[in-house]
């Protein structure tokens, strides 16, 4: 049996996922950088979203030059 993955995730789970701080994804939301939604009071971001985000975020090396 195949397990469901989600197609969105809440800001909670971003930040799990992710391991920044709410702060931090709220400032990347407010900038434009990682696209959210609004379902009601509830902000989510897709998965695809956020994997676009990780994979557009410069490399280590590239971050310290």
């Amino acid at each position: 049996m195949q397990a469901v993955l989600p197609k969105a995730l809440n800001l909670t789970q971003v930040c799990e996922a992710t391991g920044f701080s709410k702060t931090k994804v709220y400032r990347e939301i407010k900038s434009g950088n990682l696209p959210a939604r609004k379902a009601g009071k509830r902000t989510l971001v897709l998965v695809e979203d956020l994997r676009a985000y990780l994979d557009n975020l410069p490399h280590a090396f590239e971050a310290a030059a």
